[in-house]
């Protein structure tokens, strides 16, 4: 068998599911941004119960970084929750 048929095609298959994940989302500064976010992942994933949020204004007080840290249930979750926040026009980037 070749090696590049043993790799992982994503990162995501190293994960094992469920598992607490932290997500980083980076923004233009709003007061919606954070709920917009939130309401991207809980549509993604209803049944995640805990969220803990951290947030960091740029110096220039321009953006915003939140990381996010929950409860993801598959993989197909999180690659829909990415898809989603990468469709959303206020965010800027995920990690």
């Amino acid at each position: 068998m070749a090696e590049n048929q043993l790799k992982p095609r994503s990162a995501l298959e190293l994960i094992e599911y469920p598992s607490r994940f932290p997500l980083k989302v980076f923004g233009t500064q709003s007061q919606q941004f954070e709920d917009i976010v939130l309401g991207l992942i809980k549509k993604r994933c209803p049944q995640a119960e805990h969220f803990a949020i951290s947030r960091r204004t740029s110096k220039a007080g321009t953006y915003v970084a939140l990381t996010i840290t929950f409860t993801i249930y598959s993989q197909k979750q999180l690659e829909e929750i990415y898809q989603d926040l990468y469709d959303c026009e206020h965010v800027v980037m995920s990690l």
